[in-house]
């Protein structure tokens, strides 16, 4: 049976970068971020990339890929999420997220799981929700 666990978590650092013209729409762009976790979750200073797409000066896609290194409800080790979502005019981004099968390390072979956050522009913290198995 699957465990639910939440949390939040804080961007550290936010690096974008245009891959294709800045003038042009759609446009490319790259984004290296770090991101602290609290809650369920505890890790501090991941690693994620994105690859973004702007559909318009403020709406679009990404997909991306964040190491998470520390604990899951207690357990020590690292896994990967692989991150697909959406941001509005609003500033509004909509996220979800699902284990990378194999990454799990440590206390965390095997691990499964799904997850997903709501952010708003401005927001210093954002909530997640994760739900998972350890196999």
């Amino acid at each position: 049976m699957p465990t639910q666990t939440t949390g939040h978590f804080t961007f550290a650092n936010w690096d974008e970068q245009a891959v294709s013209s800045s003038d042009v729409i759609p446009r490319l762009a790259h984004a290296s971020v770090t991101n602290a976790f609290s809650g369920g979750i505890k890790a501090a200073d991941t690693t994620c990339e994105y690859t973004i797409v702007y559909v318009t000066e403020k709406t679009g896609t990404f997909t991306g890929m964040e190491a998470l290194t520390g604990q899951l409800d207690g357990r020590e080790g690292a896994f990967v999420v692989e991150q697909r979502g959406s941001f509005d005019a609003d500033g509004t981004v909509h996220c979800t997220f699902e284990v990378v099968p194999g990454t799990g390390t440590g206390e965390l072979v095997g691990l499964t799981g799904t997850g997903g956050f709501t952010a708003h522009h401005g927001e210093p913290s954002v909530a997640y929700t994760f739900e998972y198995e350890l196999g």
